[in-house]
C-alpha cells in the first residue's frame, strides 16, 4: 500500500524542483550579464538605478528587470562588502521577489539574499518594508546592507523603540527601512490615532519581506497587538480574591493542562460560595448569579495566575513589574500586558503593586496587519513544517533552497529516560566529556526557569559556562555570535539569537583560522537538546546552530517520560515501546521508532497551537473588516480639505432618519433623547415640537434643518476665520470615531469572553459573535453620524477672559 505522506512528499519535492529549474533559467540570465556588469565604474552605479526606474516608469514590469538588477546588487556588494552572492541566494532572492518564503538553512546568507529583492522592489519607489526578530537586527542589517544600497543610489533607514516620531517618519520614507514587526504594527495603529495628516509615519504598504518569517507570522501570531490606555475601573479586588484562591484544595479545582483552563469543581464553588459570604461581597447568595459576573471573573483570572502561569516559564519579575516571556521564542515582550485582567491577576500572586485595568484602545493581529501589503514574502531556515498554515493563512507557498555546500551535520537519534534526574545525569556526563576536548557547545532548553536549572547544575560539576536567555538577552547578539568559540559551552533558551553567525572558532579570535580547523577536528559545534520543544520546527531551528555552510556539526536532544510534551501530549504507544524494549533504570533507549512517536506527539501540539491561531484570527477577521471601515473612513477625514462636504453629507442622513421616523409614528416625540434631538436639529423650544414635526412637508423639515445647521456654522466661521472653523469640525470628528471606536472594541471583547457559552444552547459562537458585532458595528457608525450633528449645533465659541 501506498504511504500518503511519501507521496506527499514526492509531489512537494516534485513542484519545489519544477520551480527551482523556473528561477535556474533567470539565473543564467543574470549570470550571462556578469562581464558587462564589472566593466561598469563604481561612480556609474546610481546611474544605472536611474534607468532602471525609467524604465519602469515607462511601462516594464519587475520581472522584466529582475537580471539585470541583481546582477547588479551583486556586483555591488562584492565591490562595497567583499562579499558576492552564491547562485543559491540568487534563486532565494527571485523566490522573495515572487512573493514567497525562501527556506533557507542557518548560516546560508539570508541578509544579502534579502538585499536582492529589497533593491528590485524598492525601484518602483513605494518603499519596502524588511522585518526583522528584534531592534539589534533591524539597525545591524540596515547598517550592513546599506553599504550595498548606499552603493547603487538608494536609501536605507531602520525604525527602534527608542525613536522619535520625526525620526521614524524619515525613516518610513527611505527607499528600504528595516524594523521589528511589533514597531511595524504599533507605528500603524498609532497612525490611525493621529489628528493630523502630515504627522503620520508609515506610507503605504506596498512589500514586506519578514526575516525568520515562521517567528513573526507563527510564534508570535497568537497574541494581537494591543494599544491600551487607563480605564475607570479600580484594581483593588485582585489581592484580596488571590488570597480566597490560595485557600482552595487540590480537589476544589480541576487543571486542563492541553487547554490551559482551571475550572472549579462542585466542592471548590461550594468553598468560594462560603468564603465570599465570609466577607460580604456575594450577591443573592449563588456565586453565578449574573450580579456576580464580576467577581466569577476575577476568580477564574486569580486560578488561571497561580496553577497555569509560572514564574521565569511564562513571565519574569523585573524591577517589580511582570514581563510575558514568548513561549517559543523565549524572548520578553516589552511592553504586552496579558488582557482581561491576567496580568493583575499575576501581580496580585507574585504580591506586587497591582497596576490600573487598561482599556483597549486599538488592537490587530500579525496575520492582518501583514495581509494589509500588497506583496508578502519572506525567509527562514525552517518553514516547510508549517506549509500548510503560511499558505491557509497567508496565501504564501514554501520553495526549499539548496545549500551553497553540502550539509555534513550529524543529527543522533534523540536519548530517552524514564525519569528528569536519569536524564540530567546523561546530560552532565555528555557535556563533561565534550567539554574536557574543547568541543563548543550550545544547550537548549525550553524556558527560563530550565536554564537556570541546568546553570545550576552545571555549576555543581565546575562546568564553566554561559546563560542566555529573556534575562540578558541584550547581550544576545554578543553571546551568540561566539558560540563557536573553543570550551564555550552556552545554556540558552530558544531564544538562540537567530540572525547572528555562529562561526567555528568565534567571531574575534586572535587564532581563528587554527582554532576553527582544531574545532572542525573535534566535529564541530554541538548542539544538545535538554527536552523536545512543543514544536518540530523548534527543535529544527536548534539542531540549525550547528553545520552552517558546510562545516562539520552534531545535534542530539534528551529526553524524559516527566517531560511536559511527553507527560501532556506523548501517546501510550512510547511507554509500550519502552516496554517491549525493556528499558532500565539509568538506560536509555536510541531507536528511530521513539524518534517517530515524539514526532506524532508534537504534530498534536503543531495542530492544536494552529487551531488557536486560526479560532484567533476568525474572531479578528470580523474585527478587522470593522477597522478597514473605520480607519478609511478617518484617513479620508484626516486627508479632506474641505470637511464641510463630510459632514453635510451626514446631516442629510440625520435629516432622512428624522424623516423616516415621522412616517412610521406621528407621535415620534414620545422619549427626552427624542426630544432633545429634535429640539436641536431644529433649533427650537420644545413647546410644539410634535404638532410642528406633523404640519412640516419633507422640503419645510430639510430647510429648517440646514438652515440652523448653516446658522452655527456660519457663526463660528465668522468669529474664528474658515479654515480654524474646518479644523475645528475635523478634529471633533476624529475624536468622536476614537472614542466610539474605543467602546466598540470594549463590548466585542466582552463579548468574546462570554460568546462560548452560547454552545450549550447548540449555537455556534463564531455565528453568534459576527451577528451581535455586525449589529454593534451598524449603531456605533449611527452614533458617529448623529453625535457630530449634534455637538456641531451644540458648540459655542467662548471669549478668554484675563
Amino acid at each position: 500500500m501506498l504511504n500518503p505522506l511519501s507521496f506527499i512528499s514526492k509531489i512537494f519535492k516534485s513542484s519545489n524542483d519544477i520551480e527551482l529549474a523556473k528561477f535556474r533559467k533567470i539565473l543564467e540570465k543574470i549570470n550571462s550579464l556578469e562581464n558587462d556588469v564589472v566593466k561598469i565604474k563604481d561612480s556609474d552605479f546610481p546611474n544605472k538605478t536611474n534607468e532602471l526606474k525609467n524604465q519602469i516608469k515607462s511601462g516594464k514590469n519587475l520581472d522584466e528587470i529582475l537580471p539585470e538588477a541583481f546582477a547588479y546588487v551583486r556586483e555591488a556588494s562584492n565591490r562595497s562588502r567583499n562579499e558576492r552572492h552564491f547562485d543559491v541566494q540568487l534563486l532565494g532572492g527571485i523566490a522573495l521577489h515572487q512573493g514567497k518564503i525562501a527556506e533557507m538553512r542557518t548560516g546560508e546568507g539570508k541578509t544579502i539574499t534579502i538585499a536582492l529583492a529589497a533593491y528590485l522592489n524598492a525601484l518602483s519607489g513605494k518603499g519596502v518594508h524588511v522585518v526583522t526578530v528584534n531592534d539589534y537586527l533591524a539597525k545591524r542589517d540596515c547598517e550592513n546592507m546599506s553599504k550595498i544600497y548606499n552603493f547603487l543610489g538608494l536609501s536605507a533607514g531602520y525604525i527602534n523603540n527608542d525613536q522619535s516620531d520625526d525620526e521614524r517618519r524619515e525613516n518610513y520614507l527611505k527607499d528600504i527601512t528595516y524594523a521589528t514587526n511589533s514597531e511595524l504594527g504599533f507605528d500603524y495603529l498609532k497612525d490611525n490615532m493621529k489628528y493630523s495628516s502630515n504627522k503620520l509615519s508609515q506610507r503605504e504598504h506596498s512589500f514586506a519581506i519578514v526575516d525568520e518569517i515562521d517567528s513573526c507570522l507563527i510564534d508570535e501570531a497568537r497574541t494581537p497587538l494591543v494599544i491600551s490606555g487607563q480605564s475607570d475601573e479600580t484594581s483593588n479586588q485582585y489581592k484580596a480574591i488571590n488570597k480566597l484562591v490560595t485557600r482552595l484544595k487540590s480537589n476544589e479545582y480541576e487543571i486542563d493542562e492541553k487547554d490551559k483552563n482551571v475550572t472549579l469543581t462542585n466542592e471548590g464553588i461550594d468553598s468560594i460560595e462560603k468564603l465570599l459570604k465570609d466577607i460580604g461581597i456575594l450577591k443573592n447568595n449563588n456565586f453565578y448569579d449574573p450580579a456576580n459576573l464580576n467577581l466569577v471573573h476575577h476568580v477564574n483570572q486569580a486560578l488561571k495566575a497561580n496553577h497555569l502561569f509560572s514564574k521565569d516559564k511564562d513571565y519574569v519579575e523585573v524591577d517589580g513589574k511582570i514581563k510575558i516571556v514568548d513561549e517559543l521564542t523565549g524572548r520578553i515582550l516589552e511592553g504586552r500586558r496579558y488582557g482581561d485582567g491576567l496580568h493583575q491577576a499575576l501581580e496580585a500572586k507574585e504580591n506586587l503593586e497591582v497596576q490600573m485595568e487598561n482599556q483597549t484602545l486599538a488592537s490587530i493581529t500579525y496575520q492582518n496587519y501583514f495581509k494589509l501589503y500588497k506583496k508578502l514574502a519572506g525567509c527562514t531556515g525552517t518553514a516547510i513544517t508549517e506549509s500548510q498554515e503560511f499558505y491557509e493563512i497567508y496565501n504564501l507557498s514554501v520553495i526549499v533552497i539548496p545549500t551553497n555546500k553540502e550539509m555534513i551535520r550529524k543529527d543522533w537519534n534523540d536519548q530517552i529516560f524514564r525519569t528528569e534526574k536519569e536524564k540530567q545525569d546523561a546530560i552532565i556526563s555528555k557535556v563533561k566529556m565534550l567539554n574536557s576536548k574543547g568541543q563548543p557547545l550550545l544547550v537548549f532548553t525550553s524556558s527560563v526557569d530550565k536554564s537556570e536549572i541546568y546553570s545550576d547544575l552545571f555549576k555543581k560539576n565546575k562546568i564553566s559556562h554561559t546563560v542566555l536567555n529573556a534575562k540578558n538577552h541584550e547581550k544576545e547578539a554578543e553571546i551568540i555570535a561566539n558560540a563557536g568559540k573553543l570550551n564555550s559551552v552556552i545554556i540558552t533558551t530558544s531564544i538562540s539569537g537567530r540572525g547572528v553567525d555562529i562561526k567555528l572558532g568565534g567571531k574575534d579570535s586572535d587564532n581563528l583560522k587554527d582554532n576553527k580547523e582544531k574545532i572542525k577536528s573535534l566535529g564541530g559545534l554541538f548542539v544538545i537538546g535538554t527536552e523536545r520543544m512543543e514544536s518540530r520546527r523548534v527543535d529544527n531551528q536548534a539542531r540549525g546552530r550547528a553545520g552552517r555552510q558546510g562545516d562539520e556539526g552534531n545535534s542530539i536532544f534528551y529526553v524524559s517520560l516527566e517531560d511536559d510534551l511527553m507527560r501532556i501530549f506523548g501517546s501510550e504507544s512510547i511507554n509500550k515501546i519502552l516496554e517491549k524494549l525493556g528499558l532500565k533504570d539509568g538506560e536509555s533507549i536510541d531507536h528511530p521508532w521513539i524518534n517517530k512517536a515524539l514526532e506524532r506527539a508534537q504534530q498534536k501540539v503543531e495542530a492544536r497551537n494552529f487551531d488557536i491561531r486560526k479560532t484567533l484570527l476568525k474572531f479578528d477577521d470580523v474585527l478587522n473588516d470593522q477597522r478597514h471601515v473605520i480607519f478609511s473612513q478617518r484617513k479620508a477625514v484626516l486627508e479632506k480639505q474641505n470637511i464641510f462636504e463630510t459632514i453635510d453629507n451626514f446631516l442629510n442622513d440625520e435629516i432622512e432618519d428624522v424623516i423616516k421616523q415621522r412616517e412610521k409614528s406621528p407621535n415620534i416625540l414620545e422619549n427626552k433623547s427624542q426630544i432633545n434631538r429634535v429640539k436641536t436639529l431644529f433649533g427650537e423650544n420644545e413647546k410644539n415640537l410634535n404638532e410642528k414635526l406633523r404640519s412640516l412637508n419633507d422640503t419645510e423639515i430639510t430647510s429648517l434643518i440646514n438652515s440652523n445647521f448653516k446658522k452655527k456654522r456660519d457663526e463660528r466661521s465668522t468669529y474664528l476665520g474658515e479654515d480654524a472653523s474646518k479644523e475645528i469640525e475635523k478634529k471633533i470628528f476624529l475624536q468622536l470615531i476614537d472614542l466610539n471606536w474605543k467602546n466598540h472594541i470594549q463590548y466585542l471583547e466582552q463579548l468574546r469572553q462570554v460568546i462560548g457559552l452560547r454552545s450549550y444552547g447548540q449555537r455556534d459562537p463564531l455565528v453568534e459573535y459576527k451577528k451581535e458585532a455586525f449589529h454593534s458595528f451598524e449603531t456605533l457608525l449611527n452614533k458617529i453620524r448623529q453625535d457630530i450633528v449634534m455637538i456641531l449645533l451644540n458648540l459655542k465659541i467662548v471669549e478668554k477672559r484675563g
